[in-house]
Parts: C-alpha cells; structure tokens; sequence
C-alpha cells in the first residue's frame, strides 16, 4: 500500500510506487493479458490487486481511502503497468475508475456521494463507466441529445450512448445528459449535467460492439428508455456541468499518454530482446543492423519527448495551472509514437511478429485505438492550431 503525508510525492516516493508499480504489473504479464484478451474477460483480478497495493487512489483525497498525491504519480503509475505487460489498455483501467468514477464524485459529487463511492473504489470493490459519446454527435460533445427531463424530485433519462467502455463490469454509470434542449439555451454549452446512476437498473440496456482490440474492457451501445435518476444522483452543477465535465476529461488525456508511453516502452523491449538474439545471414544478430536500429531508436526518442511533455502537463495540473494544451500535445505525440514503436517492433520480428505467441500483435491492435480516442488527431491538431497558434477556428 501507498502511505503518504499528503501533496506531492517526493523523488525517494515516487521510485518507491513506480516500483510498486512494476512489481504489480510483473504479476500479471504478457501471458495473463493475452490471455484476458483472448477470453474477452474483464481483468478483474489484477486490476483488484492493483487496487490493493494503493495504486488506483493514488490521486484521490486520503479521507477516502487515496493517497492524496497527484497527476503525476498516476502518470508513472499506468506507464509501469503497460510497460510491464498490460500495453494501452490498462489506460481505460484508470480512465474509468479513479478518473471517470473517481475525479467526478471527488471535485464534484456532494459529501455523501463521496463517502458512498470513493472508498470502494479506491479498493477496486466499485467500477465505473461514462456514457458520454452519441451516435450522431461523435466528437461533437455539446450537440448530445441524450436528455434529463424532470420528474418529481429527480429525472427521466432517455437517449443512447455508443462505444461506451466496461458497462458489463461496471456498477455505476456517469452520464452526461441535456437537462435543457439545445433550443432552449443561449449557448451550446448550457444545459449539460452529469449523473452518477447504479448499473443495472430498469430502463437500461446494452449490447456489446464487436472490435479489432482492447478485448479486456467490452464496448457498448448503452439505451435509456425512461430512466429513473434521484434527485441526489446529480454530480456537479445542475444546467452547468459542461466546464466541470471538461476537467474530468483533460485529466483522461494524462493518463491515456502514460499508457501509450508504456506500451511503446513494451514493444521496444521486445524488439531488442528479439534483434539481440535473431541472426539471418551469418554470425551477426540482426539487432547491428542499423536498417533495424534506427527505425526503434526513432520511436525511442519520440515517445521520450511525449513522456516529458506529459509529466510537465501532469506537473501542471498538480500544481493548479493550466495544462489542457500540453496534455493534448502529448496525447497526440504518444498515439504516434507508440503506434509507429510498436509497428516497427512487429517489422522486427517478422512472422513472428504477427504471431500471437510473440504478444506484439496484441499491442499493436490495442494501441490502434488510441489515434482516435478518446480524442482524435485531427481534433487534437485543430486545438493546437486554434488555442496554441491563434489561427482561426474551421468547426
């Protein structure tokens, strides 16, 4: 477990919990994420032990059970644990509990939201899900149609939801839903509010979409049809959680970077592992080849740069400054640079890269994921270009 005084970790405690780390993520390998993967199962056995061992609470108040700590310990959190077996997925992990479930109730949920949701979460007996994505608004938050109409003390809830992560395994739900119609309001941005409603529970229903990878954490259409919501489901600022959903999902950005840094960290250590070994023509292993050393050594100093910027963007946010665009740049980075470290791990091996044995094709399909989500490069490169280089905005 994480023992601290609270704030910031110093650099004894941080090689401390990235240690911790590692050993966790050298529990449940390469074969048992494989495995996961094959089965399509929810990995609720490591992720209970990385529950246990203090590391989802990380960045949760202390008072709940977390560690109090920040952003930045998180980051090198999921970094280690992709890098030691898991790859990109162990992200959503993160993404779904202590960010979705855990940053929401923690900033925004009232005092008994907190004490009913944060200690079980914290030790991995809670998981969540957020319905946030519709069908036909895509990147597009503010056009969701989903809608929250009053009833009695509480709201109906009616809408679907698409590529909606973990809803089978979850026990909680955040939605975010119009509590006023887009016609009503004077800006798009008005009108939204989040909720944190039980999982199951009448009126909800869910299939499973059928996908190339991240097999571990299933993805869904989500239906409400009249859904019952109490008044004290209410997460945040009724009519106002627009800028309150943001901070949850700037804080997804950090966590979804670490997890592309460790995957391509994954990758790169397979490869070399391989190269180092691997002789075709005579005594020389093909690892002296610098057709195979510069293509990895590349990827190498390009996840190195994404890294960097992250942990700055989580500094940031530690310390109470903006850091929405050094987030966003590093996400944009990692998903490059991951994706281009672990193709060029499987060009390495060859067949065998396209082996399952060799576990780089499991990287490789999840990692995919992540050049479009949770947000994708094209929306990651119109922010840079309208909020970093003042051009005019073209949506």
């Amino acid at each position: 477990m994480i023992h601290t005084d609270g704030g910031s970790a110093g650099s004894d405690e941080r090689e401390m919990i990235v240690g911790l780390a590692r050993t966790v993520g050298e529990k449940f390998g390469l074969d048992y994420w494989r495995r996961q993967d094959e089965l399509g199962a929810f990995p609720a056995d490591a992720w209970r032990e990385i529950c246990r061992a203090g590391l989802c609470g990380v960045a949760l108040p202390e008072e709940f059970g977390g560690a109090g700590l920040g952003m930045v310990e998180m980051a090198l959190i999921v970094e280690e644990l992709a890098a030691a077996g898991a790859g990109a997925t162990v992200g959503q992990l993160f993404m779904i509990n202590p960010i979705f479930g855990g940053v929401a109730v923690s900033r925004y949920g009232t005092p008994a939201l907190q004490a009913a949701v944060l200690p079980p979460l914290v030790r991995g007996d809670l998981t969540c899900c957020m319905a946030l994505t519709e069908p036909d608004a895509g990147t597009n938050t503010l056009e969701i149609r989903t809608s929250a109409r009053p009833d009695g003390d509480g709201w109906l809830l009616r809408g679907t939801k698409i590529w909606i992560t973990a809803v089978p395994d979850a026990a909680k739900m955040l939605v975010v839903a119009r509590t006023r119609p887009l016609a009503e309001v004077a800006h798009r941005s008005d009108g939204i509010s989040m909720f944190l409603i039980d999982l199951p529970r009448d009126g909800v229903a869910h299939e499973s979409i059928p996908k190339v990878g991240t097999n571990t954490l299933a993805a869904s259409t989500v239906h409400f049809d009249d859904v019952r919501v109490s008044g004290d489901e209410l997460v945040g600022t009724l009519h106002g959680g627009w800028r309150e959903l943001l901070d949850v999902l700037n804080t997804e950005r950090i966590v979804t970077t670490a997890a592309l840094v460790g995957a391509g960290r994954l990758a790169e250590r397979l490869a070399v592992d391989y190269a180092a070994e691997r002789k075709v023509f005579g005594a020389t292993p093909i690892g002296a080849y610098q057709g195979i050393q510069f293509p990895l050594a590349q990827a190498h100093a390009e996840l190195a740069c994404a890294r960097v910027m992250n942990l700055h963007a989580a500094g940031l946010h530690d310390a109470g400054l903006p850091y929405g665009r050094e987030a966003n740049m590093a996400k944009l980075v990692a998903a490059q640079a991951a994706s281009a470290a672990i193709d060029r791990a499987m060009q390495t091996l060859g067949g065998m890269g396209f082996a399952k044995e060799s576990h780089v094709e499991r990287l490789w399909r999840d990692a995919r994921l992540f050049k479009f989500a949770p947000v994708s490069e094209e929306m990651l490169l119109n922010y840079i270009a309208v909020h970093c280089l003042g051009m005019p905005r073209s949506y």
